[in-house]
């Protein structure tokens, strides 16, 4: 698994105080962890921090599992 898989893990993790575990990268966020927009808007502010980028607001609807967001990340890194 990718580091930056890890870190969007990590991130998920403590924002939606679910075991690190039962995160993959192929978890559907919204479906398996429950998020709602307000976590996805939550869970994309401490990604644009942790990573020191921007993440354009349409990009996000896009995001469903954890190796989508990491591979915008990568992308834009």
């Amino acid at each position: 698994m990718s580091s930056t898989v890890e870190k969007v893990r990590e991130i998920l993790a403590a924002q939606l105080d679910v075991d690190v575990e039962k995160i993959t990268a192929e978890t559907n966020i919204a479906e398996e962890l429950g998020a709602d927009s307000l976590d996805l808007v939550e869970l994309m502010m401490s990604v644009e921090e942790e990573f020191d980028i921007t993440i354009e607001e349409d990009r996000v609807q896009g995001f469903k599992t954890v190796a989508d967001v990491a591979n915008y990340i990568d992308s834009a890194l």
